[in-house]
């Protein structure tokens, strides 16, 4: 008879989210054995203490994980075992870069598509631009064209922009040679960020357009494609042409603005402009201390932002210094370079009870 605290295949298969037939595959696999077998109808029983590991088991195989990794999973620390977890998406994602580029080399292999020739621009000043600019993207399965980056290419400049609603960024950029056509889509950015480092070693990207997608012919180095995404782009035109006047300019060392921003405390923290100099503050913070040292024009403010909305904005200015243009403490502040005017982020800021 089995042991009263042991539990049959049927109960243990709903404990712990494996079918039957997958915890037998399992003990003959040698990765879950059960914990004591009838040896007269051959019927297998399970301990509680297995649930947690068939468990993690069963995650495993639910992120592709082969049954050798798995073993070694579940036999190892802790942190070797995240080690190996990490190892395995890190081939996982590699391999699906892998296949998407074989991919658009198959359906290009059906029959010759047509490309558009937009641009060429310099490799490592176009991979610094996407990488700036993509930080205002967002993941949301609601709305995915929140995850893209929306080219923009003239004669004269190609205009690179992207928003998660908190942020808008967008950087100019003068062709190498002058701009083939006027055209806009919308980019897949986590493509586009896969690609980043190829681009960076090319000394010439030409960008050729096709109906569902983008080539980006390097010199000396594989071509990359990447997916147009068919939502419709916010109108963030409409909002930069609809906000106010500056009603206050600051300009601030970007190196003494971000040590500020990482040595506070919280998720949101506000700005103080006065004309003594700009004063970071924590939540709920009335004794600001010293200011940095800024030259402020216009009126004195205080505005308050989410801590993740705003550095980003900060980090990714070009140059020594950085300029916010302010038009009130619920309005969006323009965040760019002081001596660079072609890399421009918006942040949203937030009310004073912390809401959006």
């Amino acid at each position: 008879m089995p042991n009263s605290e042991l539990m049959p295949i049927g109960v243990f298969a709903q404990r712990s989210g494996l079918t039957s037939s997958a915890l037998r595959f399992y003990a003959d696999s040698g990765l879950l054995p059960p914990a004591e077998v009838d040896p007269v109808s051959g019927y297998r029983y399970y301990g509680a203490d297995q649930v947690t590991r068939a468990t993690a088991l069963r995650r495993l195989r639910e992120i592709a994980m082969p049954l050798a990794a798995v073993e070694a999973v579940l036999d190892a620390e802790p942190a070797e075992a995240s080690r190996l977890i990490d190892e395995h998406v890190a081939k996982v994602l590699g391999d699906a870069v892998a296949v998407r580029q074989k991919a658009v080399l198959i359906k290009s292999s059906f029959g010759d598509v047509p490309s558009l020739p937009i641009a060429a621009l310099k490799g490592p000043v176009l991979a610094d631009a996407i990488g700036q600019v993509l930080t205002a993207t967002a993941r949301d399965p609601g709305m995915p064209v929140l995850g893209g980056l929306r080219v923009e290419a003239t004669r004269e400049a190609v205009t690179l922009t992207a928003t998660d609603r908190y942020r808008l960024s967008t950087r100019t950029l003068v062709p190498a040679e002058p701009a083939a056509t006027t055209w806009a889509a919308t980019v897949d950015g986590d493509e586009l960020r896969g690609a980043v480092s190829e681009i960076r070693r090319s000394v010439l990207v030409r960008v050729e357009a096709t109906p569902h997608g983008i080539w980006l012919r390097l010199a000396g180095r594989e071509d990359q494609h990447c997916r147009l995404l068919s939502e419709e782009f916010p109108d963030h035109r409409l909002m930069l042409s609809s906000l106010p006047e500056v009603t206050t300019r600051v300009t601030v060392s970007k190196d003494l603005l971000l040590r500020a921003l990482e040595e506070r405390s919280g998720h949101w923290l506000s700005l103080r402009m006065t004309h003594r100099g700009m004063n970071v503050l924590a939540a709920d913070d009335e004794h600001p201390g010293s200011p940095l040292p800024a030259t402020v024009t216009g009126q004195e403010l205080r505005i308050s932002f989410e801590l993740t909305t705003l550095y980003p904005a900060v980090s990714t200015a070009i140059g020594p210094d950085v300029m916010l243009d302010l038009r009130g403490p619920d309005l969006p502040v323009t965040i760019r370079s002081a001596d660079r005017g072609d890399l421009t982020t918006l942040a949203m800021p937030i009310k004073p009870d912390h809401s959006a």
